[in-house]
């Protein structure tokens, strides 16, 4: 059994690519009034909110345990609106050498889809797949989705 892997979901949404992607791009400080059941706060620890680069600590919830901590080095991709989180420390690093997560979005109809991938390398052999990592960030989608179509 290999302990690199990459899981992943698309996932269609209302939203212009372009609005769902600044989002992540420089108004990550707006996903906890999007998703405050997922995310209860995020920090710019290094840089700031839309330098590639910048590292940045968020506060989450996941399968109903709050108080969790990631801390990520965020990577954007302007042409392919895309946004990496790479873990560099937090909860989930205990499980995990490497985690990084990708939002893509790209434009379908009137709307987006939203591309959703970890690719991950765990430090154990009995750790899972992160498959409840993914459907947190299907989870943020829906609700940034909710967020920018209300607006």
């Amino acid at each position: 059994m290999s302990l690199k892997g990459k899981v992943g979901t698309e996932i269609e949404i209302k939203s212009p690519p372009e609005k769902y992607y600044n989002i992540f791009k420089g108004q990550a400080y707006h996903v906890p009034n999007a998703a405050p059941d997922h995310i209860q706060g995020v920090d710019v620890h290094e840089g700031d909110w839309e330098t590639h680069g910048s590292v940045k600590i968020w506060k989450y919830t996941l399968e109903g345990k709050s108080g969790l901590v990631f801390k990520e080095k965020v990577e954007y991709d302007d042409a392919n609106r895309s946004a990496t989180h790479i873990g560099v420390d937090g909860d989930i690093m205990q499980e995990y050498k490497t985690f990084k997560a990708t939002y893509q979005v790209v434009p379908k109809g009137t709307g987006s889809l939203a591309k959703l991938n970890i690719e991950y390398e765990k430090l154990r052999e009995d750790v899972p797949a992160p498959d409840k990592y993914i459907t947190l960030m299907v989870n943020i989608t829906k609700g940034i989705d909710e967020h920018i179509t209300k607006a």
